[in-house]
């Protein structure tokens, strides 16, 4: 274990942590990013312009009282403890380089979609880019270039016809109750998220990721179609769910324990 390294890179992960926020604060409403600022668009001051900071200083207030929200805390002490296992469990490398800013691309997705529902091209774009050249460094004799390149087109094909599947649900269901179904079960932004899940852990582990992502999704689900029925007494029908951060779940896992998860799915063969 790398104790130094994992210091250097939960630092590393505090201050990556900051920037996912600010991208997370400005991206979906302008496709565009200021300078940290608080709810109502007050610049904050620099002592506050990590969220971890701004807590801890008494600064998390505007003067008009607009408060920050403890997601930008819980995304920068998440960032750096997964920066720091990867420090702490793995040697220093290029792969283990790239493994950081997939992580951060990750939660950058998963911020973004919770909130806003939303999984933007104007990130998946760069991140694309970014899993193929990672694709061509960290390549280690088990998983060649071709692979990366196949997962994703795997990732698309798959949740592309998932996503087709459930429009062609909507449909059904817009017709036989006579009004339109906004809602879908899959939309293309889990497509685009599908396709760089499988370039960035390849179409082996992606079929695990996927997998992972399907029972972790329908749990999710049960949790809280029950929260809702015990807080609410009803229960409402064709309610749509974030799936994104199922699939990053999956990706996540694959990505920092694929053997493991490997060896446990194929019953320790």
């Amino acid at each position: 274990m790398n104790l130094a390294l994992a210091v250097v890179f939960a630092l590393i992960g505090l201050l990556a942590g900051g920037v996912i926020n600010a991208l997370a604060d400005d991206l979906p409403d302008e496709n565009r990013v200021h300078r940290p600022h608080y709810p109502d668009g007050t610049p904050r001051r620099g002592v506050a312009w990590l969220g971890t900071l701004a807590f801890l200083t008494g600064a998390r207030v505007s003067p008009s009282g607009a408060k920050l929200r403890w997601r930008h805390v819980l995304v920068e002490i998440g960032l750096a403890i997964l920066f720091a296992y990867v420090g702490a469990a793995y040697p220093f490398s290029v792969r283990s380089l790239f493994w950081l800013g997939y992580l951060a691309i990750l939660l950058l997705v998963t911020v973004i979609d919770l909130e806003h529902r939303l999984i933007l091209f104007i990130v998946m774009i760069p991140s694309y880019l970014f899993a193929l050249v990672g694709a061509v460094f960290i390549q280690d004799g088990t998983v060649a270039f071709r692979d990366y390149v196949i997962g994703g087109l795997v990732g698309f094909g798959l949740f592309f016809l998932m996503y087709l599947g459930g429009r062609l649900f909507n449909s059904v269901v817009s017709s036989a109750r006579g009004e339109e179904l906004e809602e879908v079960a899959f939309g293309y932004g889990d497509v685009m998220l599908a396709t760089l899940s499988g370039l960035m852990l390849g179409w082996q582990a992606l079929i695990f990721a996927v997998t992972i992502a399907v029972f972790a999704g329908a749990a999710g689900a049960l949790v809280y179609l029950a929260a809702r029925f015990v807080m609410r007494g009803q229960y409402e029908m064709y309610t749509a769910l974030p799936y994104g951060q199922y699939i990053v779940l999956g990706t996540v896992i694959m990505l920092l324990w694929r053997e493991p998860v490997r060896l446990l799915l194929q019953g320790g063969k």
